[in-house]
């Protein structure tokens, strides 16, 4: 999230929370698509990581793309942390360890996405390639320790830092040592908003076997295909995972609400700084918890979007549902992820056949597949077959719905298109994990230094 929100408005009950989020509900002909994708910077000259200070740091690659693009820039405490395009047309942030964020813009198909993306890496390729630094595209860092790792000057981050090992043993990693894509969309109504979290609530896990891209921790095989999607089962579950109610019949805007009113906060913002309120809820700060700290004032609409910024359930319900399965990768992993979940949801032929094959799974299968793909993968059992079954159907649906949608380019290709590397990968069997780890074991000798050529954007 590239800039935390100022909303002011005060919060008078609950029922404006549920309100906030019954806001997004759009009509067909304006949903969109909104891509995140997140990238390690790194020197070429010995493959280590990239400081946010000094000549080619960080800021150093910030200040040039301002330029470059003309961008608004963000501060915290006088720091540059990020850059928004003044037209509402995306933005770029830094995660806790240096991972550069675009932010995309809203777009209307998956054509814009992959133009999207392309220009920004060649934008910030044009910057960083004189400075002898690329950026790699996977799920984790497969070299550095945490303690190599850089800090970014981020306030919310040092609060985040704090409360880490206190709710979970691998919340630091997931900080500084993991890399996502993420793509968010929009629905219609709260019945529609319902169907499609269900249905990306449960095949989730299977994204994150067709996306994985993080077999390696500092220098060698973890045993996993995604360390990322490892690294969430012990991060903060109070605030992670798969969501029980979501699997209900009656499930809407007011449940999601409750649940997250009773997940403890990160911080608020009052007058540019940020108070550290991890001791509390939502629901207690509604209470009155903050009413004896002298900047805290009464609770807001701004606290409210922030705090609901910081839930990490598989997917995450915002003004929007954002897809939080799958690990960072290449170029076409960006294109391929977002035209995967509009191929399923964005078509109602497609969504109603996504419906049907997840119409039996219970909340416990889908726990169980999620706690085992990440070592597993697609060999991962479930039902009377494995995960590859899955994602080979789940692939086929997103194909047609695509198809269905009849957004062509200027060659009169549809959007379908961009699903053509999950096709590769289920007719191979090999996600891309397993496709490094081969390489590993044969053309790099062993070693993942290779990775950083192999993987970079170019």
């Amino acid at each position: 999230m590239a800039r935390d929100t100022t909303d002011e408005t005060v919060i008078s009950g609950i029922e404006e929370l549920a309100e906030y989020l019954a806001e997004g509900c759009k009509p067909q002909d304006q949903w969109r698509i909104g891509t995140e994708h997140e990238k390690f910077p790194y020197f070429t000259k010995d493959n280590s990581p990239v400081p946010y200070e000094g000549a080619h740091g960080i800021r150093a690659i910030l200040e040039a793309m301002q330029q470059r693009l003309s961008w608004v820039p963000i501060i915290d405490e006088g720091k540059l942390i990020g850059l928004v395009s003044p037209q509402g047309q995306g933005a770029i942030s830094l995660e806790p360890g240096g991972q550069f964020e675009l932010s995309g813009a809203p777009l209307q198909t998956i054509h814009q996405t992959f133009a999207e993306a392309s220009q920004h890496l060649k934008d910030v390729q044009a910057i960083s390639t004189p400075m002898g630094i690329r950026f790699l595209g996977m799920g984790g860092s497969p070299k550095w320790t945490r303690a190599e790792t850089p800090v970014m000057p981020k306030s919310r981050y040092a609060i985040m830092t704090a409360y880490m090992p206190k709710v979970g043993s691998q919340g630091l990693d997931m900080m500084y040592r993991t890399s996502t894509i993420q793509v968010n969309l929009d629905f219609g109504s709260e019945t529609d908003m319902r169907h499609k979290m269900q249905v990306s609530m449960k095949l989730q896990s299977v994204a994150t076997a067709l996306f994985a891209s993080s077999p390696f921790t500092e220098n060698k095989p973890n045993g996993l295909q995604s360390w990322r999607s490892d690294i969430w089962r012990d991060t903060d579950n109070r605030r992670a995972g798969v969501l029980p109610f979501v699997f209900s019949e009656r499930f809407g805007f007011a449940d999601y609400v409750d649940w997250a009113l009773d997940v403890p906060m990160y911080f608020i913002m009052r007058d540019g700084h940020y108070i550290d309120c991890t001791h509390i809820t939502f629901r207690q700060f509604l209470n009155g918890a903050m009413k004896d700290h002298p900047s805290a004032g009464q609770p807001n609409m701004g606290d409210w979007a922030n705090h609901i910024s910081t839930l990490f359930p598989e997917v995450r319900l915002k003004r929007f549902l954002e897809m939080r399965g799958a690990d960072g990768g290449p170029l076409e992993h960006i294109a391929a992820l977002s035209a995967f979940w509009v191929g399923l949801l964005y078509d109602k032929d497609a969504l109603n056949a996504a419906l049907d094959l997840t119409k039996d799974w219970s909340f416990e299968q889908v726990t169980h597949m999620r706690n085992a793909v990440p070592a597993q993968g697609f060999n991962t059992p479930f039902g009377k077959g494995k995960v590859a079954d899955i994602a080979a159907q789940a692939v086929e649906i997103a194909v047609q719905g695509l198809k269905n949608r009849k957004q062509t380019d200027e060659n009169g290709r549809d959007e379908s298109i961009y699903l053509e590397p999950l096709e590769a990968i289920v007719k191979s069997g090999k996600p891309l994990a397993e496709t490094m780890l081969s390489q590993f074991n044969s053309d790099w000798n062993k070693s993942v230094e290779p990775v950083f050529d192999a993987y970079a954007y170019k």
